[in-house]
């Protein structure tokens, strides 16, 4: 019996090297409320489509304004190589409705269409691998196009600039990513910024953010033959700073501040698809003047991959 053992430990380190290396491949947990971390494969494409619901207010000195924000996005990714990603991710409807009370009585505007697409490209600059783990630090670049209309109208007039689904101005995003893998559980954190530039005399507050997502396997316990599915609980947290909006060279008093969300969340993982729901809840928000808070965000979504 003792002249077994050892190679039953070879076989487990062995059938642990080789879910390691399958696993990537496969649909594999990943970061809910940030995409820079999806794992795409060599000569493989990854489709996440997501919704996601947000719930914003204003209550500062007696103000009653909130807004709800309705997000149907897309990223889509391709493996150029075992280290080079690419990624475009389009928020292709956007259904934004702001409510207001003025003194000319209640107000309420909206608007929808596509918004700002992003485009970059992830490159693995250190990967490390052995049996059952694997670390990654990856650096990350692109461009933000202006697809989404930046000159909707209603009734009232022109729609504040925040409130436009397009920011009308070519932008520009980096940043960096790592990740740290095993056969349980996996570790995802980045850091990135993003600004856009100027367009009719408005640009953007910069956003600069900083992200981790921790994904435990809940179920099953032990991994057995072949690759079953997978229950994942996740846990993640997102710092915000959003820099003031300017017009026409001067800065927007009510608009940019720092929020901490902590996003609970699952993914149930299968061989072909992931589904994914998760929600982001503020446990810090510092606004500057009357910018708008958040009292949630909620996302739900589906991913899968194919050659």
């Amino acid at each position: 019996m003792k002249s077994i053992t050892p190679s039953r430990h070879r076989m487990a380190r062995t059938l642990a090297g080789l879910m390691a290396c399958l696993l990537p491949a496969l649909a594999a947990a990943a970061p809910i409320t940030f995409n820079t971390a999806l794992p795409v494969a060599k000569g493989q494409w990854l489709l996440r489509e997501q919704y996601i619901q947000r719930y914003r207010y204003d209550d500062t000195m007696g103000s009653a304004r909130n807004a709800h924000i309705g997000v149907l996005g897309n990223v889509l990714a391709y493996g150029v190589t075992s280290k080079l990603s690419l990624f475009a991710v389009t928020p292709w409807y956007l259904d934004k409705t702001l409510n207001a009370t003025t003194p000319m009585g209640r107000m309420r505007r909206t608007d929808s269409g596509i918004g700002d697409t992003q485009l970059f490209a992830r490159y693995t600059l250190v990967q490390h691998d052995a049996a059952g783990r694997s670390f990654r630090i990856a650096p990350l670049a692109g461009v933000i196009a202006p697809t989404g209309s930046s000159n909707t109208a209603d009734r009232f007039g022109r729609l504040p600039r925040p409130f436009q689904n397009g920011t009308g101005a070519w932008g520009g995003l980096a940043g960096v990513i790592t990740t740290y893998q095993t056969l349980a559980w996996e570790f995802d954190a980045d850091a990135t910024y993003q600004a856009t530039g100027t367009h009719d005399g408005y640009r953007a507050g910069a956003v600069s953010q900083l992200d981790g997502s921790f994904q435990y396997r809940l179920w099953p316990r032990q991994l057995g033959a072949g690759v079953p599915r997978f229950l994942y609980g996740v846990l993640e947290t997102n710092l915000v700073h959003t820099g003031r909006d300017r017009m026409n060279g001067r800065d927007v008093a009510d608009s940019g501040g720092t929020q901490w969300f902590v996003s609970p969340g699952l993914q149930l993982v299968t061989m072909n698809y992931v589904l994914e729901a998760a929600v982001q809840l503020p446990i810090m928000q510092d606004m500057n003047g009357h910018a708008l808070r958040d009292r949630y965000i909620f996302h739900i979504g589906f991913r899968t991959h194919f050659q």
